[in-house]
């Protein structure tokens, strides 16, 4: 199995930027969907950014487009979310998450971590 954990999170002003990390152990398959999500109390969880594991397309939710990066360092298996320009509808609990074919909605990722709180004011 895979396991999952992040950090990086914490209070920023409108306008700053964070980067998340998250370490992956456990890896079985060679390809593998990386990503993140985010989640406020009593909303749906949401993806906002994905990747597959040894390089490959990106994808990104209409509302972090040209301000979050994702990117994997293979070697250490780790994945970052570089967020720039952040505001204060950004403000949730991020999780690290990854599945087998694809990792940008709920239904489709099997792995998940703890999460790292974000707050921008």
């Amino acid at each position: 199995d895979v396991q999952l954990v992040e950090s990086g999170g914490g209070s920023v002003q409108a306008g700053g930027s964070l980067r998340l990390s998250c370490a992956a152990v456990g890896y079985t398959y060679g390809r593998y969907c990386m990503g993140w999500f985010r989640q406020t109390p009593g909303k749906e969880r949401e993806g906002i950014a994905a990747v597959y594991t040894g390089g490959g397309v990106e994808w990104y939710h209409d509302s972090v487009k040209g301000r979050f990066a994702i990117s994997q360092d293979s070697a250490n298996n780790t994945l970052y979310l570089e967020m720039n320009s952040l505001k204060p509808e950004d403000t949730a609990m991020y999780y690290c998450a990854s599945g087998p074919a694809e990792c940008t909605q709920v239904s489709g990722t099997r792995y998940w971590g703890q999460g790292t709180q974000v707050t921008v004011s």
